[in-house]
């Protein structure tokens, strides 16, 4: 297909994207006053069912959570991925749309996601429509992605990505203004994993350290030593990181407990360290708890790889910008410390993540994960095109 036939049908994606702009904004609202956590996404599905049979997708419920929906025909199939899910986290926005459901909130952008790929669907749609769609697109709505191992192992256990031979996610960046996106080939977020280390020993009294094992003092060792030894056994640049959410032990402050946990994250920039990370910090923990009788297990959970892009997928992301957004529209983006389990896609096919700007130009920056976050809603119709408009792209690039 020639340039400005792909130019004419990313014109017609705007214009149908501009067209449901209001109707796009609406099911927002929707989703974010009706979220739903990891897994229990059932009438967001339900929402994302009835928009994507309107706009003409052969539709499939995934088996617990989730839809993949497939429209047209070729040799090449572009793979476009939304996340369905919410947090566990008040909703401390003030808005007539917020969360109706107490304690749990859109704070990481999901509500976003959804509508943009529905936004997607019915351009595509379109196209589909009067002819012109140039191959097979997939689009896959995924539950759970909050949690770890995360729902894309699941999509990808029961098919999703069988036949596919590329594809795409974005994400809320509240760095990035509205109406631009956030670029990075190689590795754009890092891998995600999750320690709970478990102390036992007789517990006694602080006035008879030595007749004890001093438990405390041992998780407080666990705490500060782990990240030490791992920056000396791991490669510097894997950019290795453990952070500790949560310390729990005794009930008093004249006695030595009996057992503590302390639960955090590992977060690792480097592929290859990420596999060979568990076996280290198994090892190191055994060896930091040994001189303070007390006896330690640790449980390791492997969360999500990194996700890295592929330099030729970015470069569809960047023309699609290009071409929509206008130039000068795109920046290149840091990689995050952040887990995305999208990685396991990039496990079986190329594609890439790109991140869509959310933040009000001279406006408050708002942080993911937090009850306050806000999305400028003008982000649903902008990444609603990039989507539509990448899949185009990626198909009529013949690779």
């Amino acid at each position: 297909m020639e340039r400005r036939d792909a130019a004419g049908l990313l014109g017609l994606v705007a214009a149908v994207v501009e067209k449901l702009d209001d109707e796009l904004v609406e099911l927002r609202r929707d989703l974010h006053r009706h979220p739903e956590v990891s897994w229990s996404e059932q009438r967001t599905c339900d929402q994302v069912v009835a928009h994507l049979e309107r706009a003409g997708w052969q539709v499939t419920r995934m088996p617990r959570s989730g839809v993949v929906a497939d429209l047209g025909h070729g040799a090449t199939t572009v793979a476009l991925r939304a996340d369905l899910d919410a947090l566990p986290v008040p909703d401390l926005t003030p808005h007539p749309w917020r969360s109706s459901v107490d304690g749990v909130a859109h704070a990481c952008g999901h509500d976003v996601h959804t509508s943009a790929l529905v936004g997607a669907a019915h351009a595509l749609g379109e196209i589909h429509a009067q002819g012109l769609l140039p191959g097979r697109v997939r689009l896959i709505f995924q539950p759970a992605e909050e949690v770890m191992p995360g729902g894309a192992k699941h999509l990808i256990s029961h098919g999703a990505l069988e036949g596919v031979d590329r594809i795409f996610a974005l994400h809320c960046d509240p760095s990035v203004d509205v109406g631009a996106v956030g670029l990075r080939s190689g590795p754009i977020t890092s891998a995600a994993d999750r320690i709970d280390v478990r102390l036992e020993g007789s517990g006694g009294h602080t006035s008879r350290p030595h007749l004890t094992g001093d438990l405390t003092f041992a998780l407080a060792k666990i705490t500060s030593e782990l990240p030490a030894v791992l920056s000396r056994r791991m490669d510097p640049r894997a950019g290795v990181s453990v952070v500790w959410g949560m310390l729990r032990a005794g009930s008093a402050p004249n006695v030595i407990p009996d057992h503590g946990i302390a639960s955090g994250t590992v977060r690792i920039l480097d592929a290859e360290a990420w596999a060979s990370c568990e076996a280290v910090v198994r090892e190191a923990v055994l060896d930091i708890v040994r001189p303070y009788g007390v006896t330690a297990s640790v449980d390791y959970l492997q969360g999500v790889p990194p996700v890295v892009n592929d330099r030729l997928s970015v470069a569809m992301v960047a023309s699609a910008a290009d071409d929509l957004l206008g130039l000068h529209h795109r920046t290149e983006v840091e990689q995050s410390l952040g887990g995305e389990d999208f990685g396991w896609y990039l496990e079986h096919v190329p594609g890439a993540m790109f991140r869509l700007g959310t933040r009000t130009p001279g406006g408050p920056r708002f942080d993911l994960h937090q009850g306050d976050f806000e999305a400028d809603e003008a982000a649903v119709g902008f990444g609603a095109q990039m989507l539509a408009g990448v899949a185009l792209n990626a198909l009529t690039s013949g690779k």
